[in-house]
């Protein structure tokens, strides 16, 4: 199956995945501090970092060294100083330690090798009063995204977060294609 692939600036993405509305459901506001693993190209990192203003701090992380430097460069031409991207394995980040409002994984947690250990070192970032955010793909084919075989089901993620001792908040739809899993301590 030839399955199509969405570019961070893709226009049509804003219309099933917006990153204010999503940002908006989850309680980002200005000064606080957001984690986003595997942020690639940066389409929820750059919109994180307006939000947040220069009172916060947004720390992007992936692999694809490509992608990051996509990102800075985008973030200097808006002068989004706030804004901290690496190239490192989600795997190998702790950014900081209780110092994370929100560590976000945007449709990306089916992609980590070790997924269980992102979690644990999301809890070590996160706040005592953070929360985790996992927004991931529905768990039904598609003619887009990962195939269905690799998505992680609401289930799957849900055991996931709860086996590194978070408590789900809450589980909800984000539009047609994701579910949105948010977790605290």
């Amino acid at each position: 199956m030839n399955r199509r692939r969405f570019r961070a600036d893709d226009p049509e993405r804003k219309e099933w995945q917006d990153p204010e509305k999503i940002f908006s459901s989850i309680g980002l506001e200005k000064g606080m501090i957001f984690v986003d693993l595997g942020c690639g190209e940066g389409y929820f990192a750059l919109p994180a970092a307006r939000r947040a203003g220069p009172g916060g701090k947004v720390f992007a992380v992936d692999i694809n060294a490509e992608a990051v430097a996509q990102l800075r460069e985008q973030a200097q031409i808006e002068g989004l100083s706030n804004l901290s991207a690496e190239v490192k394995e989600a795997e190998a980040t702790v950014a900081c330690e209780g110092c994370a409002d929100i560590v976000f994984f945007g449709i990306d947690l089916h992609d980590f090798a070790d997924p269980k250990k992102v979690i644990r070192n999301a809890k070590t970032m996160l706040k005592p009063t953070g929360r985790l955010v996992d927004l991931d793909w529905k768990d039904k084919p598609m003619d887009f995204g990962p195939p269905k075989e690799k998505r992680f089901s609401i289930e799957k993620a849900r055991s996931l977060i709860e086996s590194a001792g978070f408590r789900i908040l809450s589980v909800r739809d984000a539009g047609p294609y994701h579910y949105l899993i948010i977790a605290g301590h």
